[in-house]
């Protein structure tokens, strides 16, 4: 019986030990799977506010055909029909490289632009693992304005003359489903400015906001303080309305910029709010997906 007993009492330590470690391990596992990174998405709803670059990319491998389309001043009164029968537009494409980083050209009717540039996600927004309560990507763009030389010109321009640059860090938080927020310290380069007591660099800060209205529209802001001023030009503050649609976001908008690159809608902004200088706007993204995600590569349909 002696012998029974102990063959018992060492079968129940080894049932309880063994039940006990594999109890910890389900605890362990458990604690592992709940920490794992939830990154955010959507802080905004396109890859542009309005006129500037939003914290947002396009996906890895997806084609984001943008245009930017402007109308002339309402203030022009019935006859231009409030400023419908003029127009300017930027018609560009943007591409998700990876994950992380962006590029993109375009080209706008104002002043014959081309533009091109590069936007990188430094930090992104996450709870989880880890918890970084803000995105921060770097935008750089560089800018071409390709109008004719003026014949009666005393000087002879050359191509780098008609070159500027724009250098962006794009600071994010969304802090709820409903509102997000954005700052975006700026500075634009000009090769050429008009004497020597003009500067080169022009330094601003921009404003942004999203506030949802409901499931698929939302009130967008964008507002950009130019610390260093161009004479005779203002505050560019454009206000609109995003509505997603499927597969693309069709944003409504008013404001008193007429170009959409950075060089011109930031600092050669020449309309006024305070005099009715405004113009009725609008953008169309439609995205392509070019590339499958990883996931989806392997799959038969």
């Amino acid at each position: 019986m002696t012998v029974i007993y102990k063959k018992i009492i060492l079968l129940l330590i080894v049932i309880i030990t063994t039940s006990s470690v594999y109890s910890q391990e389900i605890d362990l596992f458990a604690e592992k799977a709940e920490k794992t990174n939830d990154i955010t998405t959507a802080t905004f709803k396109s890859s542009r506010v309005i006129n500037g670059q939003s914290i947002e990319n396009v996906g890895n491998g997806v084609l984001d055909l943008k245009i930017l389309h402007r109308f002339g001043n309402i203030s022009q009164g019935a006859y231009n029909l409030f400023g419908l029968d003029q127009a300017s537009m930027r018609i560009g494409l943007d591409y998700g490289v990876n994950n992380r980083l962006m590029i993109g050209l375009g080209r706008s009717t104002f002043e014959k632009q081309y533009d091109g540039f590069l936007k990188f996600k430094l930090i992104q927004q996450q709870t989880g693992l880890k918890s970084i309560p803000l995105s921060v990507s770097l935008a750089s763009t560089i800018i071409y304005k390709s109008l004719k030389d003026d014949l009666n010109a005393t000087y002879t321009l050359y191509a780098s003359d008609k070159f500027s640059y724009a250098n962006q860090l794009i600071i994010a938080r969304k802090f709820n489903d409903y509102f997000s927020l954005q700052l975006t310290p700026t500075i634009v380069h000009y090769n050429l400015v008009a004497n020597s007591t003009v500067p080169n660099d022009f330094k601003s800060l921009g404003i942004s906001f999203r506030q949802r209205i409901s499931k698929r529209v939302n009130f967008t802001t964008e507002y950009f303080y130019r610390i260093d001023k161009l004479d005779g030009y203002n505050d560019p503050l454009t206000m609109g309305l995003d509505i997603e649609t499927g597969g693309h976001v069709f944003q409504l908008h008013v404001t008193n910029s007429t170009g959409m690159t950075e060089r011109t809608f930031i600092n050669e902004t020449s309309g006024s709010w305070s005099n009715g200088d405004i113009r009725f706007g609008f953008n169309i993204t439609r995205a392509f997906t070019l590339k499958k995600p990883k996931a989806l590569r392997n799959t038969k349909w």
